[in-house]
Formats: C-alpha cells, sequence, structure tokens
C-alpha cells in the first residue's frame, strides 16, 4: 500500500470516509479533529433492523499494535449512542499478532463492543471493489447506467412531433424524420446533513439541522449546481436507470457521444462539503449577559457535515434538428424516458422576431418553411394560404399591400386584378369598404380616376 505513503492522516481519514460510503454504510461522518479521543470516522449500519454504530480508528502507518485496539475499545464504551456499538480499526500498514488475538479474543466473549481489524490487504480487495484509485488515494467513478435517453413506448423523435402540433398550417405527416443525437452526461446526486450548534455564554444562539440534495453537472470545468427541474428529473427516475450500451443507442439515434465525469467522486465531495459550509455560514446576533449587543458569525466545521451518498448517472441530452424549407428547427431536452426538460425550443419560436414560447400562436409558412408568428405570417392573395412577411412578394392594389409566394403568383393577380369591375376592386380594401358607404364611395371615386374613367 506505499502508493498511499504519501497521505497524511487527515487526508487518510477523508479516504477512509470515502471508501465507507461507497461500501453502503450510513451517516459517515469524521469526529472532531481537534479532540480526536481515539475516534476517526463514525457511521452506522442497519443489521436486522437494529441501527448499530460503528467507531472507526485510521492508521496511516506501517504497523498497529494491540494497544490502539485497546483504546478504541475504551473509546466505544464511552461514545454516545442509543443502541448496540462496535469499532474498526483501518490500516494501510498490518496489525501484529497481539492486536489480532486481542480482536479476536473480543469476538469469541462475545463482547458487546467488539472490533474489526481492516488491513492493507483488505484495503487492496476493497478497492478493487469500489473503484479506488490508489494512486491518489481518490474514490474514482465507476458508472454504467443512464436514464433512459427516449421513451421505448413512443418513436424516438415524439417529443418533436408533439412541438409541432401546436403550429398551425402544418400535419404530422409532412415532417421529415428529424436528425437526432444524444450526449450522455455524467451527473452526481448528492445528499448531506449538516448538524451543528453555535453556543456563547448566554447559551444556544444558533442551530442547524439540515439536510440538502441537489445534482450536479458533472463534466470536465468546475461542478454546476442543476437547476430544480432537472435536479426532479434525475432524482424522480433513478429507479429507472438502463445500462449504457452505446451499441444499442446507436440503433436509435443519429449520432450518439458519452462524456467522462471530470472530477473523482472524493473531489466533489469536498466541493459540496466546501459549498454547505459557505451557504450555512451566517451571522446572529444576540444580546450578552451584559445587555450589550453583539455580532457572531457562525460557520460549520467540516465535521458538522456529513454527505450521506453520491449517485453519479448519466443524464441523456438530446437534440433533434427538423429541415423545413430553408431553415432547420433544433429542440433540445434532458430526457428521462417519457419525461423531459426542455433546453432549447427552436419550433416555438418566430424565425424573424424574438417571439416565442408555448403559449404564442405560430403558423407554418409552405413557401419557404419558416415558422412566423402572428404578426410574421400573412394570407397569401392568390392561394389563400400562409405566406410569411420574410418570403413574400408583396404589392399594394388600391390602398390595401397584398402578399404572394412569388413573382408568378403577382403576375397573375395583376391579370385578374386589371379584369375586376370597379366594385370588385373596391372589396379589396375590405377593411376600408365596410367602414362605412362614404368611404367606399370616396374609394370607388379614387378607383376610377386612377382607372382614368373620370
Amino acid at each position: 500500500m506505499a502508493v498511499l505513503d504519501d497521505l497524511s492522516g487527515f487526508e487518510f481519514e477523508d479516504l477512509m470516509e470515502d471508501v465507507f460510503r461507497n461500501l453502503g454504510y450510513e451517516n459517515v461522518r469524521q469526529a472532531e479533529r481537534t479532540a480526536d479521543e481515539g475516534r476517526d470516522v463514525i457511521m452506522e449500519e442497519i443489521v436486522d433492523g437494529t441501527r448499530r454504530a460503528i467507531i472507526v480508528e485510521c492508521k496511516h502507518t506501517g504497523t498497529v499494535g494491540r494497544p490502539v485496539v485497546q483504546k478504541l475499545h475504551s473509546a466505544i464504551a464511552t461514545f454516545d449512542f442509543d443502541g448496540p456499538k462496535r469499532g474498526m480499526v483501518a490500516t494501510t500498514g498490518r496489525f501484529t499478532n497481539p492486536a489480532e488475538e486481542y480482536a479476536d479474543r473480543l469476538q469469541r466473549n462475545d463482547d458487546p463492543f467488539p472490533i474489526e481489524l481492516i488491513d492493507g490487504e483488505d484495503l487492496r480487495e476493497i478497492a478493487d471493489e469500489i473503484g479506488l484509485d490508489l494512486y491518489n488515494g481518490r474514490i474514482e467513478i465507476l458508472c454504467d447506467e443512464t436514464l433512459r435517453p427516449y421513451d421505448p413506448a413512443a418513436d424516438v423523435d415524439a417529443p418533436v412531433q408533439e412541438a409541432f402540433r401546436d403550429i398551425e398550417n402544418i400535419e404530422a405527416a409532412d415532417l421529415p424524420v428529424p436528425h437526432s443525437q444524444v450526449t450522455f452526461r455524467p451527473v452526481v446526486a448528492i445528499t448531506a446533513d449538516t448538524n451543528a450548534v453555535f453556543e456563547t455564554s448566554v447559551g444556544v444562539i444558533h442551530r442547524i439541522n439540515d439536510r440538502t440534495q441537489f445534482v450536479v453537472h458533472a463534466e470536465r470545468g468546475h461542478p454546476k449546481v442543476a437547476n430544480d427541474d432537472v435536479a426532479t428529473l434525475v432524482t424522480e427516475n433513478f429507479h429507472a436507470t438502463v445500462p449504457l450500451d452505446s451499441g444499442q443507442f446507436t440503433e436509435v439515434f443519429d449520432d450518439v457521444d458519452e462524456r467522462r465525469f471530470g472530477q473523482t467522486q472524493t473531489e466533489y465531495k469536498e466541493w459540496a462539503v466546501d459549498r454547505l459550509q459557505d451557504y450555512h455560514t451566517t451571522t446572529v446576533t444576540y444580546t450578552g449577559d451584559n445587555n450589550v449587543t453583539y455580532n457572531k458569525t457562525c460557520e460549520p466545521n467540516l465535521s458538522d457535515i456529513s454527505v450521506q451518498s453520491i449517485e453519479p448517472v448519466y443524464l441523456p441530452e438530446v437534440r433533434q434538428t427538423t429541415d423545413l424549407g430553408e431553415y432547420t428547427y433544433p429542440y433540445e431536452y434532458y430526457a428521462a424516458g417519457p419525461s423531459r426538460v426542455t433546453e432549447e425550443d427552436g419550433i416555438h419560436r418566430c424565425v424573424h422576431c424574438e417571439t416565442s414560447g408555448v403559449d404564442e400562436t405560430y403558423t407554418y409558412c409552405p413557401n419557404c418553411g419558416a415558422i412566423a408568428c402572428d404578426t410574421h405570417s400573412k394570407t397569401e392573395r392568390l392561394e389563400g394560404e400562409p405566406v410569411c412577411t420574410g418570403c413574400a412578394v408583396t404589392e399594394r392594389f388600391a390602398l390595401k399591400t397584398k402578399y404572394f409566394y412569388d413573382e408568378q403568383n403577382l403576375e397573375a393577380f395583376r391579370e385578374e386584378y386589371a379584369e375586376m369591375p370597379i366594385h370588385e376592386k373596391a372589396m379589396e380594401n375590405k377593411l376600408l369598404a365596410g367602414g362605412s358607404v362614404v368611404a367606399t364611395l370616396l374609394l370607388v371615386v379614387g378607383l376610377l380616376v386612377i382607372g382614368g374613367i373620370i
């Protein structure tokens, strides 16, 4: 275990805390480093429905003798816990024969405070089991599970078809198959408890008793806390993960990309503890015995913060792009089976302005492929179908602008318009013609003047 020799005693305790958490122990935490009292890590386990405390002595040394085991036995007896208790001694080295004999005798005599010994050889086996990187003494993340990238009961492009249902003038049958790609992004779900009491001569002035759960994007770079919607998507679907089989998913998606976890599990734990320490630090105002007002900064110790679990999983980010005419419409979301959180919605968005959102009305232009809001969607005069202002050919007839798909349509209408009687030409400006009799007469007179009749 010489590769761990560069670790300090405190670093070895940090490492063992991570090891025990990965082995399934609960409420794993370190004792106060300023008052060790013979115990370094404290944790709990449930055996036959009964919760039991475990006090662990960590020894980063070559040989551990009987006095260390005896000292731990005394520490277990005085440890305040309402239930059964036992102990462990973990070392990177080995135990002397007297130390092993003492621990064996406790077991044989059914001592109420038995002690388990874990030496360097045992740690090697544990390392293989949980993915411990022996080179730097940190816990690597081993993860081959992902949330489902699509709903197995529907087509992979079902979310895109659903989004296009809100767009007027286009049918699902007219949609081309979108190009689909999935990126499996690593995340970790962290659960941590913070318990701290702050006292002065007047008594307790502040208390923290909080459980925090958050999801962290875990790619390279600084960890970033996911927003509430993404966190809910992850935590509510942990029970429905599937193996991350890139070969299987290439049969469903056009492109598949798998990102790597950017840091070790140990580093995410340290980051979470630092973040929670900052989050819970606050200034408290209180009145002393002398009736003087004081301000005290209450900052929890690192030992007050216990990381209960760090659960890694891959979160699929699906990006589907649909080509319609001159435009490409992206639709991007995090997926968990039929559930999803939309990241980019390029379908509910006008291509000509900043109008966006599912509460607006959009119309598809078959002439150029644009999706446009009401302001930028018009009715083509010759065909009577939608056309957007971005591609329409325009010309004023009487006092109103008309919209056409192209120059051919415009020319066809010019010929049709030239053959219209005066009253039909007047009706081409319905808003004015329908306003009043006087307005209609004025319009007709204007048309007669334009036509050279009067």
